[in-house]
């Protein structure tokens, strides 16, 4: 039993051994691949990104969402306790949108921190960034959105993170009746 927990423990030391010295790798992988352009801190969806998800600032449409910056905890407001351990925390409201595919969607967020500025950063499903805006404080920010493709699209303010996040499901479209 002792041989056997010997060779287990082995094993399992040269297992973390590889696993130190490969995940710094992959995380830098992810990082260059997620990375978005050094030369704009906001920008809309490039011609690549545009094959996802078309943004214009105007335009038809047949659906609309508005999304909230909620407070949950400040330092204004929150309790004292909370701030101190985990810092404010913010959340949007909805954080699950559902559209159709090809379906132009007003999408209008709303900051509604007077003190405070957020951003969205809106990642494909494999988490390539298609967009960052900024959410100024006390604004509303409205884009049509116009998604090509199905499947689920993660946002985020990445000032506030992990809480302030959400999904956007992009459904096919429907049937014609």
């Amino acid at each position: 039993m002792n041989v056997a927990m010997t060779a287990m423990n082995g094993i399992w030391r040269g297992v973390m051994v590889a696993a130190s010295a490969i995940l710094p790798a992959l995380i830098g992988v992810a990082s260059a691949v997620a990375a978005p352009p050094m030369e704009k801190h906001y920008y809309l969806p490039d011609a690549a990104a545009s094959k996802i998800v078309s943004v214009a600032k105007t335009g038809n449409v047949e659906a609309e969402v508005t999304v909230l910056t909620e407070a949950v905890a400040i330092k204004e407001t929150g309790p004292k306790e909370t701030v101190a351990k985990f810092g404010e925390v913010y959340a949007f409201s909805p954080a699950f949108i559902a559209i159709r595919r090809e379906v132009p969607t007003m999408l209008t967020f709303w900051n509604l921190q007077p003190d405070d500025e957020h951003d969205l950063m809106l990642t494909a499903p494999d988490f390539t960034v298609l967009l960052h805006l900024t959410l100024a404080p006390l604004s509303k920010t409205s884009y049509v959105f116009t998604f090509h493709k199905d499947g689920i699209f993660p946002f985020y303010c990445t000032v506030h993170q992990p809480e302030m996040n959400g999904q956007i499901l992009v459904l096919p479209p429907t049937s014609a009746k």
